[in-house]
Formats: structure tokens, sequence, C-alpha cells
């Protein structure tokens, strides 16, 4: 409906050749973004070993990112619709690659949280402008829609591009050098965007409301930690606190959207049932997925023994199967339904999941590939057709807002994942029971005591790595086992959820 009110000069525009060339600048920042997600996870024990952090703050170290970036994505989002998308992609761009630095030369636990922490208010400005610029630049749902599945095969090509890139640089050279590779992508996203990418804003936006930017971020980051903080260490006067000042700040940007003329939000998008579905289903698909993306590396390497090269091309069959899905997710919805395609994809990642509770410490190779290849293929083609309901159900005025409801649920996903997730590893880990003499800090994390090992003798030191294995594993199948729960309950919330709904096609 909204394609056939744009004028005949615009239409012109979007069929522009250069369209396919801006687009590739645009997915050069998602590949940014990727790159330093997945690049961490293979990183963790390195850091372990140097910085010495203990179990929370390496759960910190690993989700305050996921924090700052959805508590500032809806206010990015809006702010790039106000002042224009490519001035805040480019210029976001390039304030990710100097954060990237700090990461990598962090001397401290303390330090790298706090540098993570700022990486996350630039990396919030980045996915939400190259998806609204996508939804500015292809106007024809079927291009779009390629469109899409293009920018979500790139973000699934960075979960391959940095466990391998970084496997190669941790065999090579020190952990932070992980985090260095994103600056000659982002020279390159800066210089050839700066020609390439068109500009584009809201021409009526209204102000930039500074209250709902503070009332957005406090909610999000008090909620989010609250449940991480219940989840770790029970709930504390300190914890209840925070959640409740989250809620109330939530609700008091709520309530501020909907009575302002021009709202940073417009929280009438999610009476759309198409819209608000495909939302949720992003945000519980993540959550169920999450915990396994973020021990997964632990247990190649400190489990299995596997180097960091090869750790980071045992996890290339989940990026080939989403790339794969992604690019014919959208005929593959056109020709069946967007119920199907979804609700059908999250259903297998669920069953993949299930799988894994079967992992011990010797599995072999071709049961985790074939399981990680079928999580690809599902997460590709939910993801993919997920992100054009959410870009299609909106004017393309408010497409950076929209997107950007997209990407915080996938962030929120990702942070609140890794808090339930991934405390279910760390409880059921620290309760391990090791040789006499074993020191409390091989408690903290599996990294702990990989290094507390060395300092042993050889018995005592094969005592602890065999029972501290095992507990690893054994949290990592509860955590699978609870991912493929959620999964598969979310696969049967979006067929009833997305019943009806279509993707727009030519004409």
């Amino acid at each position: 409906m909204t394609s056939t009110l744009q004028p005949a000069p615009m239409a012109e525009v979007e069929k522009r050749p250069g369209r396919w060339l801006a687009l590739s600048v645009l997915v050069l920042a998602v590949l940014l973004v990727a790159v330093d997600a997945t690049v961490l996870g293979l990183a963790t024990p390195y850091i372990s070993e140097d910085l010495n952090p203990s179990g929370t703050q390496l759960l910190w170290i690993g989700d305050v990112y996921s924090f700052v970036i959805a508590g500032l994505l809806v206010s990015m989002g809006s702010l790039g619709d106000r002042i224009g998308r490519k001035r805040i992609l480019l210029g976001g761009a390039t304030v990710f690659g100097a954060i990237s630095v700090l990461n990598a030369y962090a001397t401290t636990p303390e330090l790298l949280i706090l540098a993570r922490a700022l990486l996350g208010v630039a990396g919030a400005t980045l996915m939400p402008a190259t998806l609204a610029l996508i939804r500015n630049l292809f106007h024809d749902p079927r291009e779009r829609s390629l469109a899409v599945g293009i920018w979500g095969a790139t973000a699934s090509a960075g979960t391959a591009v940095g466990p391998i890139v970084g496997g190669f640089l941790l065999g090579h050279f020190w952990w932070g050098s992980v985090f260095l590779i994103n600056l000659p992508v982002m020279v390159v996203l800066v210089l050839v965007g700066i020609r390439t990418l068109p500009e584009s804003r809201n021409p009526d936006p209204g102000p930039w409301d500074l209250i709902s930017v503070v009332l957005s971020l406090v909610g999000m980051i008090g909620v989010v930690y609250a449940v991480k903080e219940a989840a770790t260490h029970g709930l504390t006067p300190a914890t209840l606190a925070a959640g409740l000042l989250g809620a109330a700040a939530l609700y008091g940007f709520v309530h501020r959207q909907l009575t302002m003329p021009t709202p940073l939000l417009d929280m009438r998008l999610f009476r759309k049932r198409g819209f608000s579905g495909a939302v949720l289903a992003d945000l519980l698909t993540v959550l169920g997925m999450s915990g396994l993306v973020f021990f997964l590396s632990q247990y190649l390497q400190l489990v299995q023994g596997r180097r960091p090269f090869e750790a980071g091309l045992a996890e290339l069959p989940a990026a080939v199967g989403a790339v794969a899905a992604g690019l014919v997710a959208g005929r593959a919805a056109r020709r069946f339904s967007v119920r199907a395609v979804v609700s059908g994809g999250l259903a297998v990642v669920g069953l993949a999941l299930a799988v894994l509770t079967t992992l011990g410490r010797s599995t072999g190779y071709p049961v985790l590939g074939a399981a990680l290849l079928v999580v690809g293929v599902g997460a590709g083609f939910s993801f993919t057709v997920t992100a054009d309901v959410i870009l299609s159900s909106v004017p393309k005025d408010q497409a950076g807002a929209a997107s950007a409801v997209s990407e915080t649920a996938y962030e929120l996903g990702a942070a609140l994942g890794i808090a339930l997730l991934g405390s279910i590893v760390t409880g059921v880990y620290r309760d391990f029971t090791g040789p006499a003499g074993t020191p409390e800090a091989a408690h903290e994390s599996l990294g702990a005591a990989v290094q507390t090992a060395t300092t042993l003798p050889a018995h005592t030191s094969a005592e602890l790595l065999t029972a501290a294995r095992d507990a690893f594993v054994h949290g990592l199948h509860l955590a699978s086992g609870a991912g493929a729960a959620v999964l598969l309950a979310t696969a049967a919330a979006a067929w009833f959820l997305l019943k009806d709904q279509k993707l727009e096609s030519t004409g």
C-alpha cells in the first residue's frame, strides 16, 4: 500500500543502478558488527588467562555490549530518521573503529567492560541505519526481499569470518588483535560510503526527545541487569530496586510516546499483528540460541582441546546454512507462506538444539557440525523473513525507528539469553567437586580451571580438568535443552501470530 503512494520521481531514483553498490557498503557495516560479536567468544579463554576476570565479570564482558546497544537502538534509529541515516551510519562506524582500539588494549576486566559498553554506544548507530537505508533504496518488494536476504546473509557470514580470522590472529598474536580487525572494514566502509550512499531522513521528524532517550536507556539496562543478577545471585534488594526502576522507566517511555505528537517510536506499530509477532519471534529466538553461541567456543577449545582457528572452522556450518537460507527465504515465503517459513525454521532450530543435549566431552564432529548446519538454515529462513515483515509494515520515513525495534529485540534477546542460559551453565559449573586442594578460583570459570590446572601436580591436574569439563558439559546440556524448549514454543506462537501475513509482491 505504501509503495503505491510514492511519487514518480522517487520510483526513478529507486531503480538507479547504484543502489546495489550502495548495498555493498551497508553490508560492510553489518559485517563490522557481526565479526565483533562472534570473535569475542573465541577470545574468551585468552581473556580469562590474561585479565583473570571473575565468572561474573566474564559474563559482563560478554553481555554489556548487548545491554547498552539494546538501550540505545530505538533512540539512535530515531536520531538517524532525523539527522540522516547516512550521516549517523558513517559517524558511528568511525567511532566504532576508534573504540575497538580501546578494547584491544584493555589491561583490566573493568576497563574491558567499559570499552565494550562504549562499543555498544557506537554499535547502536549502525544496524538500524543499514536496514532503514535498505528500506529507502529498495521499494520494489522482491528486490527488497533479496536485499534483506543479502543483508542477513552477510551478518551470518560475519559469524563465520569472525571465528576463522580471529582464530588465525589468536594463533599468532595476543587476544586484543581480534578487535583490531574492525579497523580495515571501517576504513573501507567510510571511504566508499561517502561516495555511494544516498542521504535519507524523515522530512518532518519533530524534535529528538532527550527525556525519551534517557527513559529508554535506563529502562532497558535496569530490567536486563535485574534479570541477569537475579538469575546469577538470586533476588536481592538491589536487584529488585534495579528491576523496578527499569520497569518504571519503560512504562514512562511508552506513556510518553503515546502522548507526544512526534514520538521517538510510534507505539501504534505494535497494534499490527505481523509487526509485533515478528519482533517477538526475533527476541525469543535469539534468547533461546544465545547460550549456545556464547559457550560453544569454550566447549570446542577448553573441553575438546581444539585450537582457535580449528574452533572457528568448526562453527562454519551454521553460517553457511544461514547464508544459503537467507538468500532464498523471501522466495520461499511467497511460494508457501510467511508463517510456514518462520515457524518451520524455528522448529528445526529447536530440534537441533535438542540434539546438542547429547554432546559429550569426546563427541565426534559430524554430530555437532550437522546440528550447527540445521541451526543456521532454520535461523536464516526465520530472521530474513521477519526482517522483511518488519520493514514492509512501516512507511519509509519511519524505517529507522522500526528497524531499531527489530534490532532491539535481537540485542535484548542476546542479553537475556546470555544472562539466563549463561547463568545456568555458570551455576552448574560452580558446583563441581574437584580433587582435594582445588583452589576456589577454579570454580569461577572453565578458563580459570584450565589455567589453575597448569600449576598443580599431574594427577591432581587431570582430576580437576575432568571434573570441571564434565560440569561445564552438563551445564551446556541444560542450557541447550532450555533453548530448545524456547525455540519450539516460539515456533508454535509464530504460527498463530503470523497467520495471513504476506510479503508484498510487485504490482
